[in-house]
C-alpha cells in the first residue's frame, strides 16, 4: 500500500476503507499525503470556491446540554438571547451577502428544534428571501420532524444543515440531550423533501486522531453536499472551556484525510480557523478545504469578506 495508490483509487471512482485511511493518517511523509490530496480536490472539484454566509435567527437558552456550545442553557456565558429575527433583519442580513459575492444564506437557530408558530415566521421569513433576493437558501433549525421539513423546502429552502459534530464513539461524552441517531434521522427528512445536506462538525474537542477518522466516515455514510469544519473555540462557561488547542498540522492531516474519504463533498471552512496562521488556511484550502462561511458567525469572531477574497484567490480558486 502507498499513498500513489490509495490517491488512484479515489480518482478512479473508488473508496478507501478505514484501515486504510488510519494507515494514511500515520505516514511520516506528510507532505506526499498532501499533495494527492491536493490532486483530488482538483480532480472532483471546480475551481470556485464557494463562500456561504449565516446569520444567527435565534439564540440562546437552548434545552441541549452539548459541552462545545455557548448558547446552552446548562452552562453559564455571555452569549447573546433573542427570539426569532425580525423579517427585516433576515432581508437585511441577505442584501449584505449578496453585496459580498455570496451565493447562499442561512438562517441558524438555536433550541432542540424551531416548531409552531417559530417555524412558520421562519418559512414566511424564507419566502421574502425568495422574492427579494437571488440567494441560494439554506437553514439550520434543529431536529425537525418530516412534516416540518417539507414545509420548509415549501417555503424555499434547497439545504438542509445539521452537523454530526464528531465520531459516534466520543458523542455520548459531549451531548447526552440527544443522539447522532437523531440527526441521522433529521438529515433523512431533509432528503426526502428534496434537499441538498450539509453536515460536518468540530474538531479538537478531546477527540482522538481515529475518531477523526471514524467521523470522516460517518459523513460519508449521510453524503453531505457539504462537510463545514469547525475548529473548537473553547468558550469561557462551557465544559470544554480548558480544552487543548489542536495544532495546526493535526487540522491540515484531518482535512487531508477527510478529502480522501469524501472526496465530492465541499470541505467548508466554519468557525475557530481566525486563529490559523494565513500559511495554514492557504495549505488547507489547497489539499481540501473549497468553500467557507464568510463573515461573522454566531457567537465566535468570523472572517470578514475582502480578507476572504483575497486569501481564496491566492490559493488558486475563482469566486
Amino acid at each position: 500500500m502507498t499513498i500513489e495508490e490509495l490517491k488512484e483509487k479515489v480518482l478512479s471512482g473508488d473508496e478507501i476503507v478505514s484501515e486504510e485511511a488510519i494507515w494514511l493518517a500515520n505516514q511520516p511523509d506528510r507532505e506526499a499525503l498532501y499533495r494527492a490530496a491536493e490532486e483530488i480536490t482538483r480532480h472532483y472539484g471546480k475551481p470556485v470556491f464557494s463562500p456561504c454566509s449565516i446569520i444567527n435567527a435565534r439564540a440562546g437558552r437552548c434545552s441541549e446540554d452539548c459541552k462545545w456550545c455557548a448558547q446552552s442553557g446548562h452552562y453559564h456565558t455571555d452569549s447573546d438571547v433573542h427570539g426569532i429575527i425580525s423579517p427585516a433583519t433576515a432581508l437585511e442580513g441577505a442584501r449584505i451577502a449578496e453585496k459580498e459575492g455570496v451565493k447562499r444564506y442561512s438562517l441558524v437557530a438555536s433550541g432542540r428544534a424551531v416548531t409552531g408558530a417559530a417555524l412558520e415566521k421562519v418559512c414566511d421569513e424564507y419566502r421574502l428571501l425568495g422574492c427579494e433576493t437571488e440567494l441560494d437558501l439554506c437553514a439550520s433549525l434543529g431536529l425537525l420532524n418530516r412534516e416540518e421539513m417539507f414545509r420548509l423546502r415549501a417555503s424555499g429552502v434547497g439545504r438542509y444543515h445539521c452537523n454530526l459534530e464528531t465520531a459516534p464513539s466520543y458523542f455520548p461524552e459531549l451531548c447526552s440531550t440527544h443522539t447522532i441517531e437523531d440527526k441521522i434521522r433529521t438529515i433523512g427528512y431533509a432528503r426526502e423533501a428534496g434537499m441538498e445536506i450539509c453536515s460536518g462538525g468540530i474538531i479538537g474537542m478531546g477527540e482522538s486522531r481515529d475518531q477523526r477518522i471514524e467521523f470522516a466516515f460517518i459523513l460519508r455514510s449521510v453524503n453531505p453536499d457539504s462537510i463545514p469544519i469547525n475548529i473548537l473555540c473553547p468558550i469561557p462557561g462551557t465544559p470544554l472551556e480548558n480544552t487543548p488547542p489542536i495544532s495546526e498540522e493535526e487540522i491540515l492531516l484531518t482535512v487531508a484525510i477527510f478529502r480522501f474519504v469524501n472526496p465530492r463533498a465541499e470541505l467548508r471552512f466554519a468557525g475557530g480557523r481566525q486563529r490559523l496562521s494565513r500559511e495554514t488556511q492557504l495549505k488547507a484550502m489547497r489539499i481540501g478545504v473549497n468553500g467557507a462561511i464568510i463573515g461573522d458567525l454566531l457567537t465566535t469572531l468570523g472572517s470578514k469578506a475582502a480578507e476572504d477574497r483575497h486569501l481564496i484567490e491566492e490559493a488558486g480558486y475563482n469566486l
